[in-house]
């Protein structure tokens, strides 16, 4: 700690610059440690042990309230990578016709790689996720990623319907994690340990944000020991040090400056709405939608956006691998509701540009599916959709049943209600903005 520290407010504005640039960290090991609490991955449904995969096995039904804004399009299969030791090699099995995307996050929320189909092809293929200067050498025929923090936060996602589930399931059944001293031979079973000081109930999300300055900043000072910053942070570290935050190093505010405890005690509450408030600046509406093009997965120097991306939603995909816009009212600026009915028109000559599939998602004000009567929720160009006489389709979202037959309907509840549209693969015309979604038009 410097002999002399900054004023009050200087303080305080570098302890809210340094909780926003922290909360990632804090947020992910809560969550790792959440999420890998079980003995086995038939414990808790959604959980697993360290180096070992929990993958979905459907989609979730209509009464399903574990996780806001469902994805009915690909199946999950999920892992944390224990790489502190040796690299852990994780095998995937030829993706034949399906797209997939296994993206790989540090401890900081960001993705350093993401194998799949748009970049390493539906082949099958050996990654090795190697700790953090590790120089050894891996065996012929596998790749190497470097991983810049010792976990690993695997996402994968499969292109899926109810009627590829059976070859989904082939695929995540073919996928296997293991250390590089057990290479050559079976994967090997992880059995977990549990961690009885482990909230196993409350969302990580709440649970960070009930952390006081003392408990938030101490912990983080604890993890960033174990997950080194990226070059980019140096900068926001300078400016830490002068509060007494030094990585490497424990901080105690109870035994820090008195200047520093009084300016610090107070500012986790300003510093939480500061990231919340930034959800409204992250993209300006284009037609209704809210985009986010860029900036999505690897964020840099911007620590805000990056903390109210995983505000929103911890584990963001790259632009590159899907985009999902949302949008909360119609053509007019009105709010969605089933009062009414709304179509999204594409002419012929203007379909989704992607290079794998898209869809519509509808979710209620709390981010959750809304049961109907086709158990229908979402709808998009892989359905069996009926085009118009001159080649544009018209998708129809409604709550009453649309007389002309349901191939196109996406069923809305009574109630307000909003929509997410999913790209995947997209092309450059829609990553650069020459194409954007047509607006959702009230009829």
């Amino acid at each position: 700690m410097t002999n002399t520290p900054p004023d009050e407010e200087t303080i305080r504005v570098i302890g809210v610059e340094g909780y926003t640039y922290l909360y990632p960290l804090v947020l992910m090991d809560v969550t790792r440690r959440q999420l890998t609490n079980v003995r086995t991955v038939h414990d808790v449904p959604m959980r697993a042990p360290r180096d070992t995969f929990f993958h979905a096995p459907a989609f979730p039904a209509g009464d399903f309230r574990a996780v806001v804004r469902p994805n009915f399009d690909t199946l999950y299969s999920a892992a944390f990578l224990d790489v502190h030791e040796e690299p852990r090699i994780v095998s995937l099995p030829d993706a034949g016709d399906k797209y997939y995307l296994l993206p790989l996050y540090d401890m900081w929320g960001e993705v350093f790689s993401c194998p799949g189909t748009r970049t390493t092809g539906n082949a099958a293929i050996d990654v090795a996720v190697c700790p953090p200067g590790w120089n050894g050498q891996l065996p012929a025929g596998v790749r190497r990623y470097e991983a810049p923090t010792p976990w690993v936060w695997v996402i994968g996602r499969t292109e899926a319907s109810p009627a590829t589930y059976a070859a989904v399931h082939e695929f995540q059944a073919g996928m296997t994690i293991t250390p590089l001293s057990a290479w050559g031979g079976a994967a090997p079973t992880v059995t977990g340990e549990i961690d009885p000081s482990v909230d196993d109930e409350t969302p990580p999300l709440r649970q960070v944000f009930a952390l006081d300055a003392a408990a938030f900043f101490g912990r983080a000072a604890e993890l960033i020991a174990e997950h080194p910053p990226h070059q980019a942070d140096y900068p926001i570290l300078d400016r830490l040090a002068r509060i007494g935050f030094v990585p490497g190093e424990p901080f105690d505010l109870a035994a820090a400056d008195p200047a520093v405890r009084a300016a610090l005690q107070d500012v986790t509450p300003e510093a939480r709405k500061r990231i919340s408030d930034e959800q409204s600046r992250l993209a300006k509406p284009d037609d209704g939608w809210v985009i986010l093009r860029s900036g999505m997965g690897t964020y840099g120097s911007d620590f805000l956006r990056r903390a109210c991306v995983e505000l929103i939603g911890l584990g963001a995909n790259l632009a590159e691998d899907a985009i999902y816009p949302v949008t909360y009212v119609d053509s007019d600026g009105n709010p969605f509701t089933g009062a009414e009915r709304y179509v999204w028109h594409f002419e012929k000559d203007a379909m989704p540009p992607v290079r794998a599939f898209w869809s519509l998602t509808l979710y209620d004000p709390e981010g959750f599916q809304v049961p109907n009567e086709l158990d229908r929720f979402a709808i998009g160009d892989r359905d069996d959709l009926r085009f118009n006489s001159d080649g544009s389709l018209d998708l129809v979202v409604s709550h009453t049943r649309p007389e002309e037959g349901t191939s196109n309907w996406l069923p809305a509840p009574e109630g307000v209600f909003n929509l997410c549209a999913r790209f995947y693969y997209p092309e450059q015309a829609l990553l650069d903005g020459r194409w954007t979604p047509p607006p959702v038009r009230r009829v």
